[in-house]
């Protein structure tokens, strides 16, 4: 009985020995339950971001912050309450001998809070003067991407708040503590205070000037057509030939839900993968740029696209409540067309401001015609058609450049021999497919020229070109023979 029940025992210690972990295995079983738990939590906190912040909502916020005025001022804020304590603490360790007396470093403070409050006070008053001048000489539309967008003013504020809550907070506490570290940087952000006034006087007169927002609209329409049409037509690949329209009917619309607005962008990388995963073909049923009301098609869906859900869909489009230059080059010539015709309006009657806007309409039609404008058709990396997007062709671009001014336009000697002029540059630079189009807008002017002028030697000056409007044929007739 002897060995058997030893063997019994020696079964029964392996036993316990396997099913009771020792104190290292218990501690490594729950390290690892408890990287599971944070691993389960990490994906729950990763997928309520995607829900809560998808990619129209950051696009839509990115976008209001590169436009809102006080986003600087805020910051700036933020800094002085941040950096104060630490001046306290330097400023003690340094313990450096005072540069002013206890009564001149109160005065200064004082100054200075004076100085930025003034400053502030004047900013913003000259800020809501120019809005209002610029929206009834120029247009409404370059509030938003002229403006409120420009740099210079919204870091000028933030400046300007900075030097009055440090030098508030340092005139707060001059009576029971020397602040010898920040009385000097008082001291130097009140003379740049002084300094970045005087500057931002001056900049401000020089762009509100006409030809200084047309131009600076024109630049910028020039960075969003880089972003939007990278492709030069001389480095461009061959043109894939246009595939054919989807044979069968939508499988399923994406109505627009919520409020209406003008579509601002669209995340073209989300939709092709979401389409070729689904192995379909998403249909963007309106362009950028335009307004899309409630219950409006925004997606037509074709083959197992049907099953991608709505709210996916609607994440990657961003909305807002006027357009934006960020995916949208037409707007830049809608916006300068707009300073030109108003220009041209009995009201203001100023036909040299409007041939300085076809000065800027010329640079757009320039570099846009240099361009390989992009396919409604994005495939994936197999080649396979995945999306389809309506954008602007080379026709639309001429009509918005060209149709209004000459309507408005045509019976001003300036208008009519500038856009002479831009016409013809144009159609001896573009590829021939393009200059149809040009042509055409050439013999429209022609005719609306003969419509316009009684006197013969009128006439014959309308049906001039000149790059000056008045004033400069005799260089045109030079480039012209030099060009031959």
């Amino acid at each position: 009985m002897g060995a058997p029940t030893y063997a019994r025992l020696a079964a029964l210690r392996d036993t316990y020995m396997t099913d009771v972990p020792d104190t290292a295995s218990r501690e490594r079983n729950r390290a690892h339950e408890l990287e599971a738990r944070a691993l389960l939590q990490w994906r729950r906190a990763v997928r309520y971001a995607k829900e809560v912040l998808a990619w129209n909502r950051l696009y839509r916020a990115a976008s209001y912050l590169r436009s809102a005025l006080w986003v600087v001022p805020f910051i700036a804020i933020v800094v002085v309450l941040a950096t104060m304590p630490l001046l306290r603490i330097l400023d003690d360790w340094l313990n450096w001998k005072p540069i002013l007396a206890e009564e001149g470093a109160q005065a200064m403070f004082q100054t200075v809070v004076t100085l930025a409050l003034s400053f502030l006070v004047f900013t913003f008053g000259s800020l809501l003067v120019a809005i209002q001048v610029a929206s009834a000489q120029l247009t409404p539309r370059i509030i938003a991407t002229a403006l409120l967008r420009d740099n210079v003013v919204r870091f000028s504020v933030g400046l300007f708040v900075f030097t009055l809550i440090i030098a508030e907070m340092a005139l707060h506490r001059a009576d029971t503590h020397a602040q010898r570290l920040i009385t000097i940087l008082v001291g130097v952000v009140g003379v740049a205070t002084i300094i970045t006034f005087l500057f931002l006087i001056d900049y401000a007169a020089r762009l509100l000037r006409p030809v200084s927002i047309a131009a600076r609209v024109a630049d910028e329409g020039i960075t969003v057509i880089n972003t939007v049409y990278p492709e030069r037509l001389a480095d461009a690949s061959p043109a894939r030939p246009p595939l054919q329209e989807p044979a069968e009917t939508p499988a399923r619309l994406c109505m627009q839900r919520g409020t209406s607005g003008f579509v601002l962008a669209l995340d073209v990388t989300t939709l092709v993968d979401e389409a070729r995963r689904r192995d379909g073909v998403i249909e963007f049923v309106p362009e950028v740029g335009d307004l899309v009301a409630e219950g409006e098609p925004l997606f037509a869906l074709y083959g197992g696209a049907a099953a991608i859900p709505d709210r996916k869909l609607r994440a990657t489009v961003a909305f807002g409540r006027e357009r934006t230059l960020e995916q949208d080059p037409m707007f830049a010539f809608r916006i300068v067309v707009d300073i030109g015709l108003k220009a041209l309006s009995a009201a203001i009657n100023d036909p040299t401001t409007a041939v300085l806007a076809i000065d800027q309409v010329h640079r757009l039609l320039r570099e846009i015609a240099q361009r390989r404008l992009r396919d409604e058709d994005i495939v994936d990396d197999l080649g396979e058609r995945r999306l389809i997007i309506r954008t602007p062709n080379w026709e639309d671009f001429v009509h918005v450049a060209c149709c209004e001014i000459r309507a408005c336009g045509a019976g001003s000697l300036q208008i009519a021999r500038r856009m002479r002029a831009m016409l013809e540059d144009l159609a001896g630079s573009v590829i021939e497919a393009r200059r149809a189009a040009l042509l055409d807008e050439l013999n429209a002017l022609d005719r609306a020229v003969e419509t316009r002028y009684v006197l013969p030697e009128d006439l014959a000056l309308a049906r001039e070109s000149d790059p000056q409007g008045l004033g400069g044929a005799s260089r045109a007739a030079r480039v012209r023979r030099l060009s031959r």
